[in-house]
């Protein structure tokens, strides 16, 4: 039976400033992305045309019917380069170490923390990035606003940046992505 995430079809894509967010990430040097929690899709699609030379797209998750929407999507647009995988967990085993070049985890790592899940996907992150490549977050403002999560499972800049550094990241540059989400980068640093 497939597990169906309590957050599974819903999107912060169309919340965002896409071309903001797309700003905000690493000019250059990405060829391996990786969307940890994918859905079906939403940030994928606009990654691989903003990432012509990306060779491997690959969208995660464990709602079943999200990756077939995101694998129907994808042959239907003939990106062959876009996969979806339906993960049983965290655990990206698929990936070997120091593969990926962009892990993108969006709106999920406040539902993650709320499980008591991120040590373990902070731990996956830090083991397929390469050294150098980049963790982006995006996140929910920390404020009682609507839509969203409630505030008290919301992540503000400096809470991500303390969750995320003792996982060998650096960095974290912040960048406002519109009126409700924030966008972060970190630099996976050598061990």
């Amino acid at each position: 039976m497939s597990m169906v995430p309590k957050e599974a079809g819903k999107s912060s894509f169309d919340l965002i400033d896409q071309q903001q967010f797309l700003g905000a990430l690493p000019a250059s040097g990405v060829d391996f992305i990786l969307d940890l929690g994918c859905g079906v899709g939403n940030y994928l699609f606009p990654l691989a045309g903003h990432y012509p030379e990306a060779g491997k797209l690959v969208g995660i998750d464990v709602w079943e019917e999200g990756i077939d929407i995101l694998n129907r999507r994808a042959l239907d647009l003939v990106m062959p380069r876009v996969q979806g995988v339906k993960a049983s967990g965290l655990d990206m085993d698929f990936i070997t170490d120091a593969q990926v070049d962009l892990l993108l985890m969006a709106t999920v790592l406040h539902d993650l923390a709320e499980r008591g899940d991120e040590t373990a996907a902070l731990t996956e992150a830090s083991r397929v990035l390469r050294p150098g490549g980049t963790l982006t977050v995006v996140e929910f403002k920390k404020v009682e606003a609507r839509p969203g999560p409630p505030v008290s499972i919301r992540i503000s800049g400096s809470q991500l940046a303390a969750m995320v550094r003792p996982f060998g990241f650096a960095g974290g540059s912040i960048s406002d992505i519109g009126p409700h989400c924030y966008v972060s980068n970190f630099t996976r640093v050598e061990n």
